[in-house]
Parts: C-alpha cells; sequence; structure tokens
C-alpha cells in the first residue's frame, strides 16, 4: 500500500474490494479508475472553457475539427465524422444546430454541385478560437502539479493506451 499521504480514494476503493475479493487481481481499477475519474474533472474544466465562448462540448468538438482543416474551415459531412467519432445521423443533427446557431452554414461543394461542405461561419471562428485559448490556460492548470518530463511521460502512456483502442 502506498504512504497514506500519496493515497487516493481509489486505493480506498482497491483496497476494500481486495479485501472482499482477494481471489481477483485488481490492479486494472489501479489504473482506469484514475482515468475514469480524471475524465469527468477534464469534461468540467472543459465545460467551463467553453462557458466563456457559449459552446456545448459537442459544438467544441465539430468547430475544433473546422478550424484544424485550416482556412477556408470547411469539411465534408464524412470527414467530420471521421474527425469527431460520432454516427451519420448524430452528425447531421449537430449540423443542423449549428446552422441555426450561425455558427457553420452548408455550402454546395464546387468540385461536385450534389455534395455539400460545412463551413465555420466568422462567429463560429470566433467562438472556438475564444474556446480554445480558455481551454488550454484551463488544461495548463490542471497538470501544473506535474512537471514537464512527467507530462510527456503520462502522454507517451495514454497515447500507448488509447492506439490499442483504435
Amino acid at each position: 500500500m502506498p504512504d497514506p499521504e500519496s493515497t487516493d480514494s481509489v486505493d480506498a476503493i482497491v483496497d476494500a474490494w481486495k479485501r472482499e475479493r482477494p481471489d481477483l487481481d485488481f490492479a486494472p481499477l489501479q489504473v482506469l479508475s484514475r482515468v475514469w475519474r480524471l475524465s469527468r474533472h477534464l469534461d468540467r474544466a472543459r465545460r467551463t472553457s467553453f462557458g466563456t465562448s457559449e459552446l456545448d462540448s459537442w459544438e467544441f468538438d465539430v468547430l475544433s475539427a473546422l478550424r484544424r482543416a485550416g482556412s477556408p474551415y470547411q469539411l465534408s459531412p464524412k470527414a467530420l465524422l471521421e474527425e469527431t467519432l460520432v454516427s451519420s445521423g448524430t452528425m447531421t443533427n449537430r449540423i443542423d444546430r449549428l446552422v441555426s446557431r450561425g455558427l457553420v452554414e452548408r455550402r454546395t461543394s464546387p468540385r461536385d454541385g450534389r455534395g455539400i461542405l460545412v463551413t465555420m461561419t466568422a462567429d463560429g471562428l470566433a467562438r472556438v478560437d475564444r474556446a480554445i485559448d480558455e481551454l488550454v490556460i484551463n488544461e495548463t492548470q490542471l497538470l501544473s502539479s506535474l512537471s514537464k518530463p512527467d507530462q510527456e511521460r503520462l502522454a507517451g502512456l495514454l497515447r500507448k493506451l488509447s492506439r490499442d483502442f483504435g
């Protein structure tokens, strides 16, 4: 057991499970329960970051995919699906909602008169830029207890695990 000064709630949960079910190896809970708990904290921090731009997390996901595409900040709905990992029905609904808020527009593809491109508006660009500014500040603060080498090591381990999920 770790030093009491360096324990957290996951240690207490795992210790209780070990006591009740000594036949199981709870090593995965030591890692993944912490990842899950951290994801909840990160989700809250992201919602706070996006609040100043009046964006929901899903809106930021779509707008940031368009922003990363570079000027003129447009992608096909299929490319947006691949960037955001949602179903086509969900993406259609999200595009509709972003259009109604004036954050994106649907435009006919110049290459194929039947194809559609989703293009970010000036308002969408301003909001996503404000949101990413706020997000970087907040996430830097969240990681402030880790040294740069620790952050790099953690990023490498999480990258390795993330690749396994595809």
